[in-house]
């Protein structure tokens, strides 16, 4: 059944895309000036934007059952919020994950796009390390992609931890603090927390966002300065540390059978074509959950997942728009933190 509806999508986005390629010799209906784009009431919608014609469609479909939030809502919110979030997915790879029928249908991973998308669209060839095989990757590079993705019903933005000029070289290097179902969001706060303190003593500045799940996502900021190899085995080195102080909450075990009852740290998510929710991403959870970047003072007992969602995030991201703006910085100085560490020692 999986791949029939895998089947199904590739042939509807062959023919969208082909549709966006007879339109952009026609050209466009609506234009979008300025920083919002103007998008209709209509089921159906044609919009040109970074000088690229995108058809938007089934902008009436409800995507969130429970709250009525539409396939136009979750558009407009990415509208709304591209300049927030395309810091974080100019220039990347993407894993696409896509809910073409709402958080309530089927949903299924793509990654090698092929020949899939209009000619206007970047991809990036990559060969896997777990198959052996390359994929041809789309590259979001400005607004018309951000919204080109949302359309396929990418409800999430799933970007590399690098970009294409340096695809090896991770930007960042992030802890995912993923709990089990029995621990409770105090707990993963509590996790979060003793990571905080423990980068403090190395004099490590860290940013930390809610994942808009269950968890939170801690981030280094690397400069693509240092191997994913190398961006991994800090973030274990991080996380065996913590999970030896709190040993009856956490677990650095992969198999669910060995961590049942504790939070994950997982340091895993430090390789090649792994993929995390970007900063101001909405998630496919009910509510219509954002993955928020925090000030660490926000931290606390009583913080939920929900405080976050498609219809406060705005005004909270217009209010706070540099929390996470460190993450692209300098970067931190591994070796010289690794030589700090072996003195102690």
């Amino acid at each position: 059944k999986k791949r029939a509806v895998q089947k199904r999508m590739k042939v509807e986005s062959a023919k969208a895309a082909s549709m966006v390629k007879a339109r952009e010799k026609k050209g466009s209906k609506n234009t979008a000036p300025g920083a919002e784009t103007i998008l209709s009431d209509e089921k159906n919608q044609e919009i040109t934007l970074n000088k690229h014609t995108l058809t938007l469609t089934n902008l009436d479909k409800i995507y969130w059952p429970k709250e009525k939030i539409t396939k136009g809502n979750m558009i407009r919110y990415y509208d709304q919020a591209a300049d927030f979030i395309m810091p974080y997915l100019k220039d990347r790879p993407q894993s696409l994950n896509r809910y073409p029928n709402g958080i309530g249908g089927e949903s299924f991973y793509q990654k090698n796009v092929g020949n899939q998308v209009p000619d206007w669209m970047k991809t990036y060839r990559y060969k896997s390390e777990s198959d052996g095989k390359y994929k041809q990757f789309l590259v979001a590079t400005d607004k018309a992609s951000l919204l080109y993705m949302a359309n396929l019903g990418c409800i999430e933005m799933n970007p590399w931890n690098s970009r294409i000029q340096k695809p090896d070289n991770p930007d960042w290097c992030v802890i995912d603090i993923d709990p089990d179902k029995t621990n409770t969001f105090n707990q993963v706060i509590e996790v979060a927390m003793k990571i905080k303190t423990y980068l403090d003593q190395l004099k490590v500045t860290a940013y930390c966002k809610t994942s808009g799940s269950t968890g939170m996502h801690i981030y280094i900021p690397l400069a693509a300065k240092y191997t994913y190899d190398q961006s991994r085995m800090f973030a274990e080195m991080l996380v065996t540390t913590v999970q030896q102080e709190l040993p009856a909450i956490s677990s650095i075990e992969r198999s669910l059978s060995k961590r049942k009852g504790k939070i994950y740290l997982d340091f895993l998510q430090n390789r090649q074509i792994q993929t995390i929710a970007a900063p101001y991403s909405l998630r496919p959870k009910p509510g219509a959950t954002v993955s928020m970047p925090l000030h660490w003072e926000e931290v606390k007992p009583g913080l939920k997942m929900s405080d976050f969602n498609i219809h406060n995030a705005l005004n909270r991201i217009r209010q706070e728009p540099d929390i996470f703006k460190g993450v692209l910085g300098p970067g931190i100085n591994l070796n010289k933190i690794l030589s700090g560490i072996e003195k102690k020692q």
